[in-house]
């Protein structure tokens, strides 16, 4: 595939363009971008087994996601996180982050990561490092080969750590993030926590989110992180921290093993008050929270014209449409997701 021919970072008068605040005065330096909607595996909390994925003729191509994430970092952006579905079954995807690696180089961008699955990480590991990417974060839920099976439906246990090994040997910081699923691993995660740490693997625990229909009751598979951290307080001595990443993880040091431990907890505690966050998806839609349906059509500015005016307006009315926070809610009167979109479309 051709390589990608680099957007401007200015606008036409030649001056850049104004930061991103919201209406809370919250500046958004934080851009998640879902390059495809497809994945390898079919997560029982993420999909449902038989999706139902977009045309691929729907999708921005890979000079489009250039450019518009290239706008957002000229409006104070400085965090990329290329997410999915999975991410790396993007084709030609190598050449989006050898390009959006000139801002790193610029220094406008601090940092260019992505979220992934691990399937294809023995492949792709070395070259990312060579793009600039320093740190990823690999979703895994279990470490028993039969449950992991069960939970990915698809996967294959054994390629994901071999994935795993390949970042650490290309020198790549890796992150564990890990959805406490009822019943399922809620007897793993002291194991995990061991494991990652004994590998210099931070660890983020995250709570099941209510979004698109997945054919599973969310009440079956929730368990609220705050009896979960109540669980390992019983046998891990958890010390808070001041720790930041960027994202929405409150962390922990486990004195036993000296490694970090995050929590993510949208339901039990929400992390609204200081979201530094937007989303876009792989066809241009801007969600400004993930857990409301409020949404911006980026496609249409990006495409008008060869130059990115338009782009800036509308990403700046958008953001002006930033809620507070969001609401979601798992109970027994809640039998369906709060959002209809799946977690796959956005990206998390």
């Amino acid at each position: 595939m051709a390589p990608i021919t680099p957007a401007s970072s200015l606008d036409l008068a030649g001056t850049r363009p104004a930061p991103l605040i919201d209406p809370f005065a919250r500046a958004i330096t934080y851009l998640r971008v879902s390059v495809t909607d497809r994945c390898d595996f079919r997560c029982v909390y993420c999909m449902s087994e038989h999706m139902s994925f977009l045309p691929k003729a729907d999708l921005l191509s890979l000079e489009e996601l250039d450019r518009l994430c290239s706008a957002f970092v000229a409006k104070g952006v400085n965090k990329l996180r290329l997410t999915g579905g999975e991410p790396l079954v993007r084709r030609g995807i190598m050449t989006l982050f050898a390009s959006l690696s000139r801002h790193l180089d610029s220094g406008a961008l601090k940092e260019l990561t992505l979220t992934t699955n691990g399937s294809q990480l023995e492949k792709y590991a070395a070259e990312l490092k060579g793009y600039g990417v320093e740190r990823i974060n690999v979703s895994l839920d279990t470490l028993d080969p039969d449950k992991f099976r069960a939970i990915t439906r698809w996967g294959d246990l054994d390629k994901v750590l071999a994935g795993i090994d390949a970042a650490q040997a290309a020198g790549l910081k890796v992150k564990i993030n890990a959805v406490a699923l009822k019943g399922v691993n809620e007897d793993e995660i002291n194991d995990m926590i061991a494991w990652a740490h004994g590998r210099g693997m931070d660890m983020t625990l995250i709570e099941v989110m209510p979004l698109g229909e997945v054919g599973e009751t969310r009440l079956d598979q929730y368990v609220p992180l705050s009896l979960l951290r109540a669980r390992l307080a019983e046998r891990l001595t958890l010390e808070d921290i001041d720790y930041q990443t960027g994202g929405p993880a409150r962390y922990v040091r486990v004195k036993e093993t000296g490694g970090r431990l995050g929590f993510i907890t949208p339901l039990t505690h929400n992390f609204c008050e200081s979201c530094n966050r937007v989303r876009i998806t792989c066809t241009g839609t801007l969600y400004m929270c993930l857990g409301q349906e409020d949404a911006a059509d980026l496609r249409a500015p990006l495409r008008a014209s060869e130059g990115d005016e338009p782009l800036h307006r509308a990403i700046d009315a958008a953001i002006l449409r930033k809620p507070k926070g969001h609401d979601f809610v798992i109970d027994r009167r809640q039998q369906r997701p709060a959002l209809a979109r799946h977690m796959s479309v956005t990206g998390g």
